[in-house]
């Protein structure tokens, strides 16, 4: 599970790139019980999406050539620096070299060597999102990779992950978990793209989930706002309701009603 004490190699903080970010406002409050507030002029453009005052993730438009909208999951590091070596190393690419946000943090952004890509975040006087695995919070991330082998050895490399592979129906889903942690402490999965995915034109990325009260609900809400279902509500054993959506700019994310604890 999730928890803002993040430890090193855990999702820390997650932002949106958008063509329209006055747009990508007015769904994601729609759709979630979220607020947004603008980072000020001097943060060109960037801002944040809140929940009762607490920072939940954060918005901004593209500043790369050959953008596209995304969701893009942060790690957290203790040195950007040595990461970005370690990601060359590795074999990655690397986006854009790591630069001080302010007196916030440290941030750098990469590929991994299948085509995901994802960012570190090196916390000074912002730690991370407020909050997580609440409703209408990060509680969960997915890479699909069109070489899930080859991401695992990556990412292995990078951030010294710990792997378990848990069968869910007829496949084997690739549990993550930062070093140290338990099995209390994963954070996310790496799932490999079947070859009906990537004829239709699926590349490798990140996927956050977003926990929520009522799945079938927050799939609603967000298709009256323009949003595609691409995976409808589904019940999965032993992990919950979700739903997978494409935003009205093509970002995609899911959501998700988790088990009770203990059940």
């Amino acid at each position: 599970m999730l928890t803002t004490p993040y430890r090193p190699g855990a999702p820390n903080w997650l932002d949106l790139t958008s063509p329209d970010t006055a747009d990508s406002v007015a769904f994601y409050t729609g759709v979630f019980d979220w607020t947004y507030a603008s980072a000020g002029p001097e943060a060109g453009g960037y801002g944040f999406f809140r929940q009762d005052g607490r920072t939940v993730a954060a918005l901004g438009p593209f500043t790369e050539s050959h953008a596209r909208p995304a969701w893009t999951v942060y790690f957290r590091t203790l040195d950007a620096d040595r990461t970005t070596d370690l990601v060359r190393q590795a074999g990655g690419r690397v986006r854009f070299t790591p630069f001080n946000v302010f007196t916030s943090g440290r941030m750098a952004g990469y590929t991994d060597p299948t085509g995901a890509d994802f960012a570190v975040w090196q916390p000074h006087d912002v730690h991370g999102l407020d909050t997580v695995t609440e409703p209408g919070s990060l509680c969960w991330t997915e890479c699909y990779s069109v070489d899930a082998e080859a991401a695992k050895a990556f990412y292995r490399t990078v951030f010294a992950w710990q792997e378990q592979d848990v069968p869910i129906g007829e496949a084997l889903y690739t549990v993550l978990t930062p070093p140290g942690g338990g099995t209390a402490d994963a954070h996310g999965g790496i799932v490999q793209l079947g070859p009906e995915q990537t004829a239709a034109g699926t590349s490798s990325h990140w996927l956050p989930y977003f926990e929520v009260a009522d799945v079938d609900a927050r799939l609603a809400a967000a298709e009256r706002l323009g949003a595609t279902v691409r995976i409808p509500a589904t019940d999965v054993h032993g992990v919950g309701r979700l739903g997978r959506l494409v935003d009205p700019h093509g970002a995609v994310f899911a959501v998700i009603t988790s088990p009770p604890p203990g059940t």
